[in-house]
């Protein structure tokens, strides 16, 4: 893992953030030469999931936390069966730095032999004045008789910051390395997990820690490529550090590309179009620039090529596709209405989220309200929240109707959206949640 680079989008990842993260990884292999992998913090939602499908692309992969794990600090020492000769095992330890780990034959391990087991072994057999036994003899016994059978055990997939205090009280120096079935993987020396490699990440499409991946403090942090509000992290290093303000991070990949002289694979190009279509719904919401138009039609000229799974689309059939795939209510839990693409703020001192929603018809949330707000209620509580909003978009008609939890801060009468019977408000021409709603909600907040 040390030497890649992870590019990763924010939680709740939407199709922007997925496709800005594996335009990005590909653009920094062919331009820079830079060994990148695309990741995702988060579950697929319903309209990315669609995108990959349809362009026959896999899905990034799977990033929660940037906290090392002991895979990163193992190494997969030679073995030896408990059953062999402890001559053999001293063989193996002299290419191995001192160490011959004795696995059974079924994998899982037996004992560990150092110098330290060998040291008891010996006195064990000669006592406190040597007799008559032979280095020969001795060396003739199993290696079970000498192995250390009580070295701890880690999976390779936990973290090494959850097992510090132990390792710490612990007078050991190497430990096992297992699989989740107990599998014998390799040895973690202690030197190496006190200071294990920081991951390699730059972030897409978010540049504040509460919407990265977990333990992002623990990570050295290379870039930030984005079109939002600033909350950049902390760095232990100066960093490039990308924020413009144009409808989405596909548009900003898009731009480099063609800058570096390069085209995009029609796949990956189509899947950057389908992430500047979904954020600016096509080319439509207050946050397009000239700039997103352009890179749109750059994006088209690349995908829509023969032999692409594109091939005969244009930008408004396939952007009308690709917001179709993400909309409606009906398909869908309210759970995961109100959680698939939700972003957290603070302001004012309130802690809130606002979450958002495309339909095809704003009529439809009638038949759906009661259950939404309840999830959102719920949410709010498990979150830990001041308030949570659901934005739900008309994409067709380009309005929005907004759901607030119950007993919001009384400030929040005062948004510019009047409300309606049913509780809900009109926020009519609101498509945007970055560019309309959150700063009219902030404004009110932090007066």
């Amino acid at each position: 893992m040390q030497d890649q680079t992870y590019v990763v989008g924010h939680i709740n990842p939407d199709t922007d953030s997925i496709a800005s993260a594996m335009g990005y990884a590909w653009l920094l292999r062919e331009r820079d030469n830079v060994n990148t992998i695309a990741a995702r913090a988060g579950a697929l939602n319903a309209q990315t999931s669609w995108v990959l499908k349809t362009l026959g692309l896999e899905a990034p992969y799977l990033l929660t936390d940037a906290s090392p794990r002991f895979d990163s600090v193992m190494n997969r020492l030679d073995t030896i069966r408990p059953d062999a000769q402890l001559g053999h095992a001293w063989t193996l330890a002299s290419r191995t730095g001192g160490l011959a780990p004795v696995v059974n034959e079924d994998g899982t391990p037996f004992g560990l032999i150092s110098g330290m087991s060998l040291f008891k072994y010996f006195s064990d057999v000669l006592g406190p004045r040597p007799g008559d036994a032979t280095v020969r003899e001795m060396m003739s016994v199993e290696c079970s008789t000498a192995a250390d059978t009580t070295i701890p055990k880690f999976q390779a997939n936990a973290h090494i910051r959850d097992a510090l205090n132990r390792i710490l009280r612990a007078e050991i120096d190497d430990y096992w390395v297992v699989d989740e079935n107990g599998l014998y993987l390799g040895i973690a020396r202690q030197r190496n997990i006190l200071k294990p490699p920081r991951i390699k990440v730059i972030l897409v499409d978010h540049n504040e820690p509460r919407q990265s991946i977990a333990a992002l403090d623990e990570a050295e942090l290379l870039e930030i490529l984005d079109h939002h509000r600033l909350g950049n992290p902390y760095t232990h290093q100066p960093i490039r550090f990308t924020v413009d303000v144009v409808g989405s991070t596909s548009t900003l990949v898009t731009e480099q590309t063609a800058e570096a002289g390069l085209s995009a694979p029609p796949t990956i190009a189509g899947a950057l179009l389908a992430g500047l279509l979904s954020d600016t719904l096509i080319l439509t919401s207050p946050t397009t620039t000239a700039r997103d138009k352009t890179a749109a039609e750059r994006l088209a000229r690349w995908a829509f090529v023969g032999g692409s799974p594109l091939k005969g689309e244009t930008i408004d059939s396939y952007g009308k596709a690709v917001l179709s795939a993400g909309a409606g209510l009906s398909n869908r839990k309210p759970e995961e209405v109100v959680s698939t693409d939700i972003k957290p703020f603070e302001g004012g001192g309130f802690k809130f989220a606002v979450a958002q929603a495309e339909v095809t018809d704003i009529m439809q949330l009638s038949e759906h309200l009661a259950p939404l707000t309840q999830a959102l209620d719920e949410l709010k509580d498990k979150r830990g929240l001041d308030f949570a909003m659901l934005l739900v978009t008309d994409v067709v008609r380009g309005t929005s109707r907004l759901l607030i939890t119950s007993e919001p801060p009384p400030i929040l009468s005062d948004l510019p959206y009047p409300p309606l019977p049913d509780g809900t408000r009109e926020a009519r021409g609101v498509v945007s949640r970055k560019k309309q709603l959150l700063p009219a909600v902030l404004g009110l907040l932090e007066k």
